[in-house]
């Protein structure tokens, strides 16, 4: 089962709930207030790691995923 974020309209609260798939498009009750709250759009952090383990950023994220590059498009990297 997926885990949503909510986020209340009427205390602005905002918490996670384990749920099925079949209930994601519906409300969830807040449990500061009891009111029903909507569920938010999740953000999450993404990367990714050399063979040897050293952490690099996903292309098109920002920053330069080569130690000796500046460039943050991999396009105009020679290497």
């Amino acid at each position: 089962m997926p885990i949503y974020e909510y986020v209340c309209s009427e205390c602005d609260n905002k918490f996670e709930q384990l749920r099925p798939l079949s209930q994601a498009e519906q409300t969830a009750d807040c449990p500061q207030c009891h009111k029903p709250a909507r569920r938010k759009m999740s953000t999450f952090a993404c990367f990714s790691a050399t063979p040897g383990g050293v952490p690099k950023t996903i292309p098109g994220t920002g920053g330069s995923s080569c130690s000796s590059c500046s460039s943050s498009n991999c396009s105009t990297c020679a290497s």
